[in-house]
């Protein structure tokens, strides 16, 4: 008995002078494993007489609980030690500046949907979002579009089955929205005129060249009132490129078009100097076609549940990806996707660039490119 005391003594003793985990297993090692000192006691248990083996082993098995006992303690604490040691050797001062060629750049589609979001709201719009992925209700047949229309051929525009029990049925199919238009059905089924919203976001459709992509970014306006006239569109617009543009005056210009939506309907031209190596927004004798317009379509009023007889308004929809490009001198639209560091270095805004009629759009106003 005597013998086990000693040896549980020395064992603890040898524990609690560790100083690292390796010494401490070493330890364990020698008291618990196949060789070890308890181990070899406990082979002996066999030999004795009965009422000696019942007595010993009692001792025997209270040394182990002691000793495991202080070797986990140990452990943990070791562990403990070694964790802060550690964390102080790969301390990071994260008050330091980063480095430059390491900071983060605002993607210029999301600086220009700050700076339209800027302007618009201080026109009094409020912004409204819908689903990327619409019923043909929403996005053609409530815009007055009727079902042989060029813009509803598979060509153009990405259909998705619904029902999977089914074959594929365009008719039937869910789109890949086309446009942000479905929003402004949207809005105008669960809000009562007076309405004035913008409707930014992804559209989708099949094409893809330097001026388009299969996905790109849109951002539509509403108005509805018992009032709006043409007048106040044409003003709305004008008052957007020169804020957008940031420039006191531009010359602008609307001619006739056709959008099933609209009536009347036209598209917004800015004038501009084109040379061979730059593009000028706001001088010269140049024109650049850069929205679509017009007044809303009594039809697409009365899918919308207002009543035409009542109430007018007037809509308009400019790519955000194209207004990045005509701003900031990008030359291919295709670069926008591509997802290249160095691009975004170049065309790319610092983070706490923010974007507001009264401290400013954006760093460099974008007459020249």
């Amino acid at each position: 008995m005597e013998n086990m005391k000693d040896l549980e003594n020395k064992a603890l003793a040898e524990i609690a002078a560790a100083t690292d985990l390796k010494t401490l297993d070493e330890i364990r090692v020698s008291i618990m494993g196949k060789k070890g000192a308890l181990t070899e006691a406990m082979k002996t248990l066999g030999s004795l007489a009965p009422d000696v083996r019942i007595e010993t082993a009692k001792t025997l098995n209270s040394v182990k609980a002691n000793v495991e006992n202080a070797l986990s303690q140990r452990k943990a604490f070791l562990e403990n030690e070694a964790l802060n040691a550690r964390l102080k050797d790969e301390t990071i001062d994260v008050t330091l500046p980063i480095r430059p060629e390491t900071q983060g750049r605002i993607h210029p589609v999301s600086k220009i949907y700050e700076e339209v979001v800027a302007i618009f709201g201080e026109f009094g719009f409020e912004v409204a979002e819908g689903p990327d992925i619409e019923d043909q209700f929403h996005n053609f047949n409530a815009l007055n579009m009727p079902l042989d229309h060029p813009a509803r051929q598979m060509q153009d525009t990405f259909y998705i089955s619904h029902n999977k029990d089914k074959p594929f049925d365009m008719d039937d199919a869910y789109v890949v929205r086309t446009h942000t238009s479905g929003i402004q059905i949207r809005t105008m089924e669960t809000q009562k005129p007076p309405i004035r919203i913008i409707a930014p976001g992804r559209t989708y459709r099949s094409d893809m060249d330097a001026t388009h992509t299969p996905m790109f970014h849109q951002v539509e306006g509403l108005v509805i009132d018992k009032t709006t006239t043409l007048a106040h569109l044409k003003g709305c617009l004008y008052d957007f490129v020169k804020a957008f543009f940031e420039l006191d005056e531009i010359p602008v210009r609307y001619r006739p078009s056709y959008f099933p939506f609209t009536e009347p309907s036209a598209e917004m031209d800015i004038g501009c100097l084109k040379t061979k190596t730059e593009l000028k927004i706001g001088a010269g004798n140049d024109w650049l076609e850069i929205l679509g317009c017009g007044m809303v379509h009594p039809n697409v009023l009365k899918a919308g549940g207002i009543d035409p007889d009542v109430y007018q308004g007037f809509a308009f929809g400019v790519g955000l990806d194209r207004l990045a490009m005509l701003k900031y001198g990008i030359p291919d639209l295709r670069t926008f996707f591509e997802s290249d560091v160095r691009w975004l270095k170049n065309y790319g805004f610092a983070p706490l660039d923010f974007s507001s009629l009264t401290g400013g759009l954006s760093n460099n106003g974008g007459q020249t490119r």
